[in-house]
């Protein structure tokens, strides 16, 4: 018999793309803050049969039939990710950490209640309060920053601020910020004013999960992030707690009765945030998790950190100005201001040598957002490939290179060169062979 599959053509055209991308990740350095590799096995995941399911509601508590395959995938996801962070309770299902926020949203706050934030032009995120976002049209944003002269948390003005405005919900975390945080005192702010702490971890979750940054699960309500990014699993987002079951705030659900934190969070997610989650993400993220727990991955977690503060002192080295003048995580804020370039500039002309950043706004900024003063530089991707501390030097001579020559297409196109050259050492998915289709 016939399939119909059997009869449709190839779709070369897409295809062809995806072999494109492949080749261009394979050919530059990946510099992203948010951005990673996944293992083969994860893509493998990701492209397989988990994606045909539709499986609304929970484990041993779908929608619809045939779920007993899935279930087992996503108890598997959700037991390996509370042994990572040894946590109690977890919800695997939220395709984004924007998700996992909105849908901690949902669960603790209503329309117009207060939240406090780290500002976006701060190092904060869209999700904490920006007026652009969900988060500052539904809710009362509010907003702390950083010292000038330091360039980490000013926690004298969140203490202020939430003792002047009594915010309902604290949030701690950042999209650009290079420094660990003091989730112990955000906690005894908190506790002063009754409010609840979300920490959204997505960008260190890596390295908090092998304990080389502090543990917001001691003493903070909630825990998001996003799988991504130091997880190194596939793009979703996941929402965690370790304690404050017991609902100490009298949460109540839509009906009016007072829940288990665990229980508004779910209900949250399903029904009142998204419908059917993505299965073979989920699989994905389970395969990642796995990877989390083995020693490999404490190796690697350790050489992001080398890595970036081998970088630091790199652009240090070279006149460049850090904010907060180091790291303790796995990227760097940059104002280029002394170098008479703005953070657009210098991302659209690195790119032209293969190299990939992002423009960022710095503290202070006195330039638009889609300008910028500044550029953000991470090192999770390039640690992946298996970059080391001593080849930080040489990445960050031919940035300096192209920064200091941005009208110079000669010397962009012989560093464009050399970086081509300089990831052949470092082989992408050489499961993938020439000719191949790159997917799972």
């Amino acid at each position: 018999m016939l399939h119909y599959f059997c009869l449709m053509q190839k779709d070369t055209q897409l295809f062809d793309l995806i072999q494109k991308e492949l080749e261009r990740q394979r050919n530059g350095i990946e510099l992203i803050a948010s951005e990673n590799f996944t293992s083969y096995q994860v893509l493998q995941a990701m492209g397989s049969v988990p994606a045909n399911k539709y499986a609304e509601g929970y484990p041993g508590k779908r929608f619809y039939g045939g779920c007993e395959v899935i279930d087992e995938i996503e108890n598997l996801a959700i037991e390996r990710l509370k042994r990572i962070f040894n946590a109690s309770w977890a919800n695997v299902q939220p395709h984004s950490g924007a998700q996992a926020n909105t849908a901690v949203f949902l669960a603790c706050l209503k329309a117009g209640d207060k939240i406090l934030g780290l500002d976006l032009s701060m190092g904060g995120h869209l999700t904490h309060g920006s007026p652009a976002n969900f988060s500052g049209k539904n809710y009362q944003a509010l907003f702390y920053g950083v010292k000038k002269d330091t360039g980490t948390v000013d926690y004298d003005q969140m203490e202020a601020t939430a003792k002047a405005e009594k915010p309902k919900m604290i949030i701690c975390g950042a999209s650009a910020y290079s420094r660990d945080w003091d989730y112990k005192r955000i906690r005894e702010i908190a506790d002063s004013i009754g409010a609840l702490v979300l920490a959204d971890i997505a960008h260190p979750a890596g390295l908090i999960a092998k304990g080389l940054l502090n543990d917001p699960f001691e003493h903070c309500h909630i825990v998001t992030s996003t799988t991504h990014k130091t997880l190194r699993g596939p793009r979703g987002g996941i929402i965690m707690m370790r304690h404050d079951f017991d609902n100490p705030f009298g949460i109540k659900d839509p009906k009016g009765n007072i829940r288990p934190m665990s229980a508004l969070l779910d209900l949250a997610v399903f029904p009142g945030m998204q419908g059917g989650p993505l299965e073979h993400v989920i699989a994905a993220k389970a395969v990642s998790f796995g990877e989390v727990l083995t020693n490999e991955y404490t190796s690697y977690a350790k050489q992001i950190i080398a890595n970036a503060q081998s970088m630091a002192g790199s652009f240090v080295k070279r006149g460049y100005n850090l904010i907060s003048n180091g790291t303790d995580n796995h990227l760097m804020l940059i104002d280029l201001r002394n170098k008479n370039i703005t953070g657009k500039k210098a991302q659209e002309t690195l790119d032209k040598a293969h190299i990939t950043l992002n423009k960022n706004a710095v503290p202070f900024d006195d330039k638009s957002p889609f300008i910028t003063s500044g550029i953000r530089v991470g090192v999770p991707a390039i640690t992946t490939r298996g970059l080391k501390e001593e080849h930080m030097e040489p990445i960050v001579d031919m940035i300096d290179i192209v920064l200091n020559n941005v009208d110079d297409n000669k010397k962009i196109e012989t560093v464009k060169e050399e970086v081509y050259e300089f990831m052949k050492e470092f082989p992408l998915y050489p499961e993938i062979e020439a000719g191949e289709v790159a997917v799972g």
